[in-house]
């Protein structure tokens, strides 16, 4: 496979948002138009897709509520977010999700604590886009493009 040092989608399709080029046997490396990349597969090194999932979703719930925790604990405070999963092995899904946030909540009385708790929760469930997609069911499509790029006749 050709090295893509423009960070752009492979021609001829309209750059997504994100894409992945095959690195070989069940190995990916995801990319998007700014120019990150994430090694996803099987393998030292990789990401698996479910881990990828749970990572969307726990950094969506601190993303969300990083400025009501701010103001509570502080710009710089430290924080680890981690995401466990109940995985229903028959149907290759995930049954749940438990997204939890780690920071020193010792400063604040359990009023306080409390208060962050609502403030955090309410900005999760104005802005956490990854989990209102989860919790609603989207739907999605696969297509299968043929990478030799459109056909004579379909551009007129």
């Amino acid at each position: 496979m050709t090295e893509n040092t423009t960070n752009t989608a492979p021609v001829p399709y309209p750059a997504p948002a994100v894409w992945a080029e095959r690195l070989g046997t069940r190995q990916y490396l995801g990319r998007n138009e700014a120019g990150a990349e994430v090694k996803i597969g099987i393998g030292p090194g990789m990401f698996s897709p479910g881990e990828l999932l749970k990572l969307a979703l726990a950094t969506c719930h601190s993303l969300s509520a990083d400025h009501r925790l701010a103001k509570a604990l502080g710009e710089d405070f430290d924080a680890i977010v981690g995401c466990t999963t109940v995985k229903n092995d028959e149907e290759e899904r995930y049954d749940s999700f438990t997204v939890e946030l780690c920071a020193d909540y010792s400063s604040l009385t359990e009023e306080e604590r409390e208060k962050l708790t609502e403030r955090a929760q309410a900005a999760v469930d104005r802005h956490c886009t990854v989990g209102h997609t989860l919790s609603h069911g989207a739907q999605y499509v696969m297509k299968m493009m043929d990478d030799a790029g459109p056909k004579a006749s379909e551009i007129a």
